[in-house]
Formats: C-alpha cells, structure tokens, sequence
C-alpha cells in the first residue's frame, strides 16, 4: 500500500486537523455518532445506550459535536422540555470512516494485544550486563 503525503503541509493545517481527529476520535464522541447513526435521540436515551458515560461528559461531548456541526441539537416548545439529537449530513459522513476503523480493531485485535504482551514482558526484565550486552570489562567505563 502506497500512501503519498503531500510535501506543502502546513503546521497551521496540522493542528487544525489534529483538532478535528481529537474530537472524532475521543472514544465517548465515537459512541455517541454510532448511536445516533439510526436516528435522533433524547439525552437520557443516548446515556441508556453508552454503558459508563457520566451526564457530565455526555453533555460535553454533545456540545463540542453540535459544535462542530456534528450533531444537530432540536429543541421542541412544549411542556416539559423535549431535546432531540441527530447527526448533521457531516455526522453522517463520519459514521462510514468509523465503523471502517471498528472493523480494522476487530481484526486486528489478537496481533494489538500479543504486542502489548511481549512489550510489557520486556519492560518487566531486570536490567542487568547481559540484557544491556556489556562485558565485564566494558561495564566499568560505561557504568562510571
């Protein structure tokens, strides 16, 4: 797979684009897009479908996706209030791109977690002269 970056990136676009992946990739921003990708929610209905999200961050989350025009926010004029959301054309178009990278997890999952494994078992041996291979004779000057 051949992937050609541009050679004129600006660091102005950089960071506006990291901006952008931060928000589309915090994980309570992807639950939240893949559970209005069927249809509009209320608040309470979106915080009964993602297990461990507090009202606080849902809250967060929703305004910086309404935000970014994400999310559209409709509020109805009845008694009580009755606050509806639903993904913006743009929320739309970010759905296929996530589940796409989901899917990617998925598969790849087992070789993650066997790199992970054989990093933290590195991670966890002792430093000694062998693991640093260093002679008895070298150990003297590259220790002092």
């Amino acid at each position: 797979m051949t992937v050609t970056i541009p050679h004129d990136i600006q660091s102005s676009d950089c960071q506006r684009v990291s901006q952008v992946l931060a928000r589309v990739g915090e994980k309570w921003s992807i639950l939240i897009v893949m559970t209005l990708a069927s249809h509009p929610h209320r608040f309470s209905g979106i915080k009964r479908r993602i297990n461990g999200i507090s009202q606080r961050m849902l809250t967060l989350c929703l305004r910086g996706l309404e935000r970014d025009g994400l999310v559209k926010r409709t509020v109805y004029p009845v008694v009580p209030p009755h606050v509806e959301y639903e993904l913006t054309p743009l929320g739309h178009s970010l759905t296929e791109p996530v589940i796409a990278l989901g899917q990617w997890a998925q598969q790849h999952i087992a070789d993650i977690d066997a790199a992970r494994a054989a990093f933290d078992a590195a991670q966890e041996k002792p430093i000694t002269l062998e693991t640093l291979n260093v002679t008895a004779k070298d150990s003297y000057h590259k220790i002092v």
